[in-house]
């Protein structure tokens, strides 16, 4: 065969694979479209009494390779957990504990955090008791803006991932423009708004231990709204007929500063550590506290922020969460590595930003392993 030839048969083929993949694409674009119409989400498939899950939920073989990974034999099995109660007779360790578990692992668990354990069990059985409404009422709110300050839908990045994951999330914006009480759903309002209330007083007391154990004044972190930009998120992960195959939550870092998170005792959540993945286990009544990309960032790399993920519920019972993500109220102000953590010794890690461009540039990819660290780095 001739040169010539040769390069014509490679452009065929070439073109050939290109229409190949975009008729597959065109196929999966069209079966996503068809499920998000439905506005009944995940929850909606397994009501259809469905016993295989759909193709694009399918992730590609690295992925569920990779599920497979635990830690390593011998390591650590468990995340840190930090007591609260200690926090003024015994601040300083507090303060070490908070800083040692922000540094390495960038998860923690607290226990003694001072919110009523009723209050815990009546806000995972509202987010539930929203989720398992009739699918016509969880429609009323279904969309893929929040504009309006809630949104109910399956998969933020639906369009945008490999494999969709098995998971339902109704998103509410707290801050800095509080939404309007009557766009939240009746069946969760009362908890969703008591349970704002407590998730700031607790991520003040963690700011200022976070703070600290910078070597910086109490109050830095707080000054800068770290706490009053915040939207809480309220995960319904169902039972999964095939979880082998899927995911609940793709790996992924949090883009925010910090993330409080309540869970119940399902489990499924894991963070990746340096001697592999560890599951994060339900303690009763303690929140699950990790850092996000902005934290990593503006502390100069003191604090780390970890991938973390959701395996899919192969229990009868659905698992439920509870997610707020804090971040800056201020989204047009420049942010960067703090320069009271700036030397010539250790110069900054990370060029300036607005909080703005850091979450356009989060929503541009799919969530799969998405870390935004890498991008802002000088």
């Amino acid at each position: 065969m001739s040169e010539v030839s040769l390069r014509r048969s490679v452009l065929e083929l070439s073109v050939s694979t290109i229409n190949c993949l975009l008729f597959f694409w065109i196929i999966k674009i069209n079966a996503l479209t068809k499920v998000d119409e439905t506005k009944v989400g995940v929850k909606g498939l397994i009501d259809s009494g469905i016993r295989t899950i759909p193709p694009f939920f399918v992730h590609p073989p690295e992925t569920l390779a990779d599920l497979k990974r635990g830690a390593e034999p011998g390591s650590v099995q468990e995340i840190p957990t930090v007591d609260l109660a200690g926090v003024e007779d015994f601040r300083a360790g507090v303060v070490e504990k908070v800083r040692l578990a922000a540094s390495t692992v960038g998860f923690f668990q607290v226990v003694n955090h001072g919110i009523p354990e009723e209050l815990l069990r009546r806000t995972l059985a509202a987010v539930k008791a929203f989720h398992e409404q009739p699918a016509e009422e969880r429609a009323r709110v279904y969309r893929r803006d929040i504009g309006k300050g809630v949104s109910y839908i399956s998969n933020v990045d639906l369009f945008q991932s490999k494999a969709a994951s098995w998971r339902d999330t109704i998103q509410i914006r707290m801050g800095p423009t509080v939404v309007d009480s009557s766009e939240i759903p009746e069946v969760c309002r009362k908890e969703v708004m008591e349970w704002d209330k407590e998730v700031v007083r607790v991520a003040r007391v963690l700011y200022a231990l976070l703070s600290e154990g910078l070597g910086l004044g109490a109050e830095r972190l707080t000054e800068m709204g770290l706490v009053e930009g915040r939207v809480m998120v309220g995960h319904y992960y169902p039972f999964c007929p095939q979880p082998d195959l899927t995911v609940g939550l793709n790996s992924h870092a949090d883009p925010g500063a910090l993330t409080v998170l309540l869970q119940d005792h399902i489990g499924g959540l894991q963070v990746e550590t340096k001697q592999g993945w560890i599951h994060v286990r339900p303690q009763p009544n303690a929140l699950v506290i990790n850092i996000g990309d902005f934290l990593q960032i503006i502390s100069n790399e003191t604090y780390k922020s970890a991938h973390h993920r959701v395996l899919a519920n192969y229990s009868n019972e659905p698992r439920v969460s509870v997610a707020v993500f804090l971040n800056p109220s201020d989204r047009v102000r420049l942010f960067g590595p703090l320069p009271e953590l700036t030397s010539t010794e250790k110069p900054a890690l990370y060029r300036n930003f607005t909080f703005d461009e850091f979450m356009k540039r989060f929503f541009t990819k799919e969530l799969d392993g998405k870390s935004l660290t890498n991008f802002f780095r000088q």
